[in-house]
């Protein structure tokens, strides 16, 4: 009988350098598990990573037993959880958002109040900052996947939406999600 496929969570984080996340992972292979979700960026000078790691439970706890020790030698600050596989009541549809505007505080949080305030989960979002082409005016772009419950009216939600961007001073775009 094979055993049942389990998942984990790490996140980590630590000084950058070449090499780190390459580290990481072939810890993970070398103990035959499956990083099925990942994320790996740089934030200023430090390298974050959340993977969702899916295996064998005993290969899973030998991982959650040897972290702290591999943590330290890599430089990095890691926890773990273990998870389950999502499970949803409804049937949602993925729409991505991108949005972009002047830069200032507070963009994201009035983003995620708009859709938490409608029940519709923002299931991966991404900033990032950069200056105008010609003028270097401060610039902040956003992208979120959003999941809508397959009972909400989506040209009504993108009408509010759009005329709640517009008063925010926000260019957005709302679209389905085409692969």
């Amino acid at each position: 009988m094979q055993d049942k496929q389990q998942q984990l969570v790490i996140s980590a984080i630590g000084s950058d350098r070449p090499g780190i996340g390459e580290q990481l992972t072939d810890r993970i292979a070398k103990l035959d598990l499956n990083i099925t979700d990942s994320r790996m960026t740089v934030l200023g000078g430090e390298f974050a990573i959340q993977m969702l790691i899916k295996g064998a439970w005993n290969q899973l706890s030998k991982l959650e037993q040897a972290l702290p020790a591999i943590a330290e030698s890599l430089g990095l600050q890691a926890q773990c959880k273990r998870t389950e596989s999502r499970q949803s009541a409804d049937m949602l549809v993925p729409y991505a958002v991108n949005v972009v505007a002047l830069d200032h505080p507070g963009i994201v949080h009035k983003l995620s109040d708009f859709f938490a305030q409608r029940q519709i989960n923002i299931q991966d979002l991404s900033t990032s900052s950069y200056s105008a082409a010609h003028t270097g005016t401060p610039m902040f772009a956003v992208n979120l996947l959003i999941g809508i419950p397959s009972q909400v009216q989506i040209p009504a939600l993108r009408t509010e939406f759009m005329e709640y961007c517009d008063s925010l001073n926000l260019d957005a775009v709302l679209e389905p999600v085409t692969h």
